[in-house]
C-alpha cells in the first residue's frame, strides 16, 4: 500500500525574536540576535547573567486571567504558537473532526517552575497553602494537555521529553499517526521556559555557558566558530499542524512543505556528554535519509543542533562528513541557536519551522558571530549574512543530552510527490 503523504499546513512561533513567525523569520534573515541580560530575576550574582528571553510575550492575548493563573509559561507559549499554527493552517478553533485530531508535543525540562516555587510555598507556608494545581501543572505532559483540551484534539496525546531532541523526534511521530491511519490532523512541536536560578546554577555547574560575553550578549552564542564557549540557554516554542495530504487538500489548505523522512537514534554513550565518534547522529542522519528513501546529494541545506559548545559543535561536524562525505563541504549549514540561543524542548520545533520558511521563501539564514574559523569545524556555515537559494529538501538535526538524536527531513511539495509504495 502507498503510505499517506505528510504535510505541513501552519505554522506558530513564540521565541526571543519575538511572539509571532513574522518576527522569528524576519530577525534570523536580519541577522539579529534575541540574546540579552536576564529579567526574570537577578543575575548579577551569576558568572552567566544572559540568555534568550522573549521580549514582548503577553498572554493575556491567548488566556484567560483564570488560565494564566494556572498555566506555566511553557504551556502559556505553548498554547499561543499553537493558536497561531492552528488559525495560519486555516483550521477552526475547535478541529472539525476530534476523534482524528491529536497532539504530539515535546518538551525539555518542563514545569519545574510550578514544582520549584510549590516546594517553596509548603516549607514556609506549611501544607494548607499549597497550590491542588501545583503537580497537575508541574508535570512534563502539562503543555500537550493544553492543546488537546483547547482545540477539542480528542485522538493520542502525547508527549516525548528527550532532551534537547523532544520536539523534533515530537514531529516525526506526529508524522507516523498519520502514517499508519490514527490521525487526519496533529498539532506537534515543543516547548520550553525555565529562566530562572536553579537552572542557570545548573547549567553553570556542567560548564556549559559563555561566561566573557555578559557586556556583549548578543555576541554570545556562536556556533561552530574557534572562540565558543557553550549554549546561551532560552526560551521558546514551536508548532507545526500536520495534515495527511487528502484532507489538506479537500479543504484546499496552503501546504509549507512535506515532510517525508524522520529516525531518532541513542548514543548509549553517556549523560552529558556526546559519543566523540558521532555514532548516534550519524545513525539519526541515515536512517531519516532511508525513511525518505533520498540519497544524502539530495539535500540542499541542513538546519545544524549547533549549540556554540565546543565539543558539541566538532561532533555534529564529523557526523555530517560521515554521512554526506565530501559533499558535505557543498551543503549550507546554518545554526538558528546562534541568534535564539537554546529552548531546550522548544528548539528543534522552532528550527524545523525555519527549514520550511527556507524551502518556502528560498532563503537560508545565516549562523551570527562566525568570525573566527575552527581548522576541524570546516564547513560552510552561511557566517554571519542570509543566503538566497532555491531549496527542495532540508534536513533539520536535534541532539539532546541523554544520547537523544533526531533528525527532520523536509521537501518542497509538488502533487506529484516520488514517495513509493512500501
Amino acid at each position: 500500500m502507498r503510505r499517506p503523504r505528510v504535510v505541513v499546513t501552519g505554522v506558530g512561533a513564540v521565541s526571543p525574536l519575538g511572539s509571532n513567525v513574522s518576527l522569528f523569520w524576519e530577525g534570523l534573515l536580519r541577522g539579529h540576535s534575541g540574546v540579552r541580560r536576564i529579567t526574570s530575576f537577578d543575575p548579577s550574582g551569576f558568572p552567566c547573567q544572559i540568555a534568550g528571553e522573549i521580549p514582548d510575550f503577553k498572554p493575556e492575548d491567548y488566556l484567560s486571567n483564570k488560565e494564566i493563573r494556572r498555566t506555566p509559561r511553557s504551556g502559556q507559549i505553548a498554547l499561543a504558537a499553537a493558536k497561531q499554527a492552528v488559525l495560519d493552517a486555516g483550521l477552526p478553533d475547535k478541529m472539525p473532526d476530534p476523534e482524528r485530531s491529536a497532539v504530539v508535543f515535546g518538551i525539555g525540562i518542563g514545569g519545574l517552575d510550578v514544582v520549584e516555587d510549590g516546594i517553596h510555598v509548603f516549607r514556609s507556608k506549611g501544607l494548607e497553602r499549597v497550590n491542588p494545581f501545583s503537580i497537575p501543572t508541574g508535570i512534563p505532559n502539562y503543555p500537550a494537555f493544553v492543546l488537546a483540551h483547547h482545540f477539542q484534539c480528542l485522538g493520542p496525546c502525547t508527549t516525548l521529553a528527550t532532551a534537547c531532541a523532544s520536539s523534533t523526534q515530537a514531529i516525526g511521530e506526529a508524522a507516523e499517526l498519520i502514517r499508519r491511519g490514527a490521525a487526519e490532523v496533529v498539532i506537534t512541536g515543543g516547548t520550553d521556559s525555565l529562566i530562572r536560578d536553579f537552572p542557570i546554577a545548573g547549567f553553570l555547574s556542567m560548564r556549559i555557558l559563555p561566561l566573557n560575553y555578559n557586556d556583549q550578549p548578543e555576541r554570545a552564542s556562536r556556533p561552530f566558530d574557534a572562540l565558543r564557549e557553550g549554549f546561551v540557554f532560552s526560551e521558546g516554542s514551536g508548532v507545526l499542524v500536520l495534515e495527511r495530504l487528502e484532507h489538506a487538500e479537500q479543504r484546499q489548505a496552503r501546504i509549507y512543505a512535506e515532510l517525508i523522512g524522520h529516525a531518532s537514534s541513542s548514543d548509549g554513550y553517556h549523560m552529558a556528554a556526546p559519543d566523540p565518534n558521532a555514532g548516534g547522529p550519524i545513525r539519526a542522519m541515515r536512517w531519516a535519509l532511508q525513511d525518505a528513501e533520498l540519497s544524502p546529494i539530495e539535500v540542499e541545506y541542513i538546519n545544524a543542533h549547533g549549540t556554540s559548545t565546543p565539543i558539541n559543535d566538532l561532533i555534529e561536524t564529523r557526523a555530517i562528513k560521515k554521512v554526506f562525505g565530501e559533499y558535505a563541504y557543498k551543503i549550507p549549514v546554518s545554526s538558528t541557536k546562534s541568534m535564539i540561543g537554546h529552548s531546550m524542548g522548544g528548539s528543534g520545533a522552532l528550527e524545523a519551522i525555519t527549514c520550511l520558511l527556507s524551502i518556502s521563501n528560498g532563503y537560508i539564514h545565516p549562523t551570527i558571530n562566525y568570525e573566527n574559523p575552527d581548522s576541524e569545524c570546516d564547513l560552510d556555515y552561511v557566517p554571519n549574512y542570509a543566503r538566497k537559494k532555491d531549496i527542495k529538501v532540508a534536513l533539520s538535526n536535534s541532539f539532546g543530552l541523554g544520547g537523544q538524536n533526531a533528525c527532520l527531513l523536509f521537501k518542497k511539495f509538488s502533487w506529484d510527490g516520488d514517495i513509493k509504495s512500501e
